[in-house]
């Protein structure tokens, strides 16, 4: 059965995905879904987003079954590589479009998910949506990523990403030439005061610090090989948007668009090049490379002008 609403008067004259937001106690992307979806009538007509909402109007919603944001879908997810398989972990290839584990508000594929699906048995430390997670890779940033398999390991790999100890090393193009080609950026990291979504360097921030190298220089843009000393959340991408050369295609943080589409970019060339560890038992040092995916590759061969 519909859920049937009436519009309070401190809503009226919202736009019905805020109003909507609002009243439903849901985001307001989460409104704007169920109102792109046809799922919300006024008068038996569909409410478009960006109509007004009006005192005392009765607004029906049948809005599709919803599922916990939490529960962890067991699918096979295109392009989750695996580098390797060891009997304490495993290190993936983490496409861009995946994340880690379930969350409000994300609806696509998982790395828990997909190493479900194809029968991997990880540790059950954690929350159970984030199971045998000891860090993360945003959605949109490719590359290796290690997830704990057995309790020990758990507990040591979140110690050694905890204690610093984990050599993290991402490749970036950034729009042009960093100076020096060579560098610290010491830059505490919080909320961006004006947008909830993303983040910025800014006074009382967590302390983040980001060492760089200059690879190579392409002119409009150069390819950079990073080391992470902390692991915020946007690091890379907030730190070389500070030093205005935000990474190519990151229009979140400034990129320009042209450039990106130039490039054939769809998201941000950030990429986690290689990880290295201690074995969780052994204590050997493990070192796992991820090779660059096809559309990042396709960037730097425009860039070194070996495309037609």
């Amino acid at each position: 059965m519909p859920e049937r609403h009436s519009v309070p008067e401190e809503l009226a004259g919202l736009r019905a995905d805020a109003g909507l937001s609002a009243l439903l106690g849901v985001s307001r992307s989460a409104a704007a879904q169920l109102l792109a979806g046809g799922h919300v009538t006024a008068a038996g007509r569909p409410l478009a987003k960006s109509g007004r909402l009006a005192a005392g109007e009765v607004i029906e919603i049948d809005a599709p079954e919803r599922r916990d944001p939490l529960e962890v879908v067991v699918e096979h997810v295109d392009g989750l590589e695996i580098l390797l398989d060891d009997e304490e972990f495993v290190v993936v290839d983490k496409p861009v479009g995946v994340a880690a584990h379930p969350s409000p508000g994300w609806v696509g594929p998982t790395v828990v998910g997909g190493l479900a699906a194809d029968g991997f048995r990880i540790s059950t430390s954690g929350a159970p949506e984030r199971a045998g997670i000891v860090h993360r890779l945003d959605v949109g940033t490719s590359g290796a990523m290690v997830v704990a398999k057995t309790e020990p390991a758990y507990t040591a790999l979140k110690r050694a990403f905890k204690e610093r100890t984990v050599d993290k090393v991402y490749h970036a193009v950034v729009q042009g030439l960093p100076d020096p080609l060579e560098g610290t950026i010491d830059a505490p990291i919080g909320r961006h005061p004006g947008y909830d979504w993303r983040f910025a360097v800014v006074e009382d921030g967590r302390a983040s610090v980001t060492h760089y190298e200059v690879l190579e220089a392409f002119g409009r843009a150069s390819l950079v090989e990073i080391h992470l000393e902390t692991g915020r959340t946007h690091q890379i991408r907030v730190h070389f948007s500070a030093l205005h050369h935000p990474c190519a295609g990151d229009l979140t943080y400034g990129a320009d668009p042209r450039f990106a589409a130039e490039l054939g970019l769809t998201r941000q060339w950030l990429h986690a090049h290689r990880l290295g560890f201690a074995h969780p038992r052994t204590g050997e040092w493990v070192q796992v490379t991820s090779p660059y995916p096809a559309d990042l590759q396709f960037a730097i061969d425009t860039l070194r002008g070996e495309r037609p």
